[in-house]
């Protein structure tokens, strides 16, 4: 009985041929060719889809793998958010360096704890409002001008914003006012950062007592 498969570093086109293997858990399709999710409908107890690094431009195909747990599109050519209606079990969506442009469509993924769509084209943060659970998001390389819509996140731990067009210390300490729990924040390559190069990591520290990461540095406890 079969619960992973591998076929990662090839040259396929089309997801085909898996239909009977109704068992498996965890499927890698990473670095092919492949530009539709399909056949996967029989594969009800998957619970890990790696499809990095392929051709994809819609998210489909995912209904009946409602026991997914973590779902990896990144490399890709989507441009939407979309097609996670039936995944309430995912915890881990990871979809970065796409097209998308937009944080949408994700209210139903209610069990969320970690997003990474860094390098696409997002300009806002929102849509969030049912993802409650949400520990990591990462939003790195976008086009994001404020740090809003996150107050509901309570659980939230660390916020990756790097090389956005965030510029606004006074705005960072009000997005993440109600967020007790965060340790760890990413701002390098914002104007906040690039323009205040020697007080930046010290007004955040007193901004967020709880911080023990800025960026890539720890920060040295007393």
């Amino acid at each position: 009985m079969y619960i992973s498969l591998d076929l990662s570093f090839n040259k396929i086109r089309h997801i085909q041929n898996v239909s009977a293997l109704t068992k498996l858990k965890n499927i890698y399709f990473i670095q092919n060719k492949i530009s539709v999710i399909e056949n996967l409908d029989s594969l009800t107890e998957l619970t890990n889809l790696e499809l990095g690094g392929n051709h994809i431009r819609v998210i489909e195909g995912l209904d009946k793998l409602v026991k997914l747990e973590q779902l990896w599109l990144g490399k890709n050519k989507i441009r939407q958010l979309g097609g996670f209606d039936t995944l309430a079990n995912l915890t881990i969506l990871s979809i970065q360096s796409n097209r998308i442009v937009k944080l949408e469509n994700l209210g139903g993924l209610i069990n969320l704890e970690e997003l990474y769509i860094s390098h696409n084209g997002i300009q806002k943060i929102e849509g969030l409002e049912n993802n409650k659970k949400l520990r990591v998001l990462d939003v790195s390389n976008n086009r994001i001008e404020k740090v809003e819509n996150l107050s509901h996140l309570t659980d939230l731990e660390e916020l990756w914003a790097s090389y956005n067009q965030i510029d606004s210390f006074e705005n960072i300490i009000e997005g993440l006012s109600e967020n007790k729990k965060i340790a760890t924040v990413y701002f390098e390559g914002n104007p906040v950062q690039k323009n205040n190069a020697q007080s930046y990591r010290l007004k955040l520290k007193l901004a967020f007592p709880s911080l023990i990461q800025i960026d890539a540095t720890y920060i040295r406890q007393s």
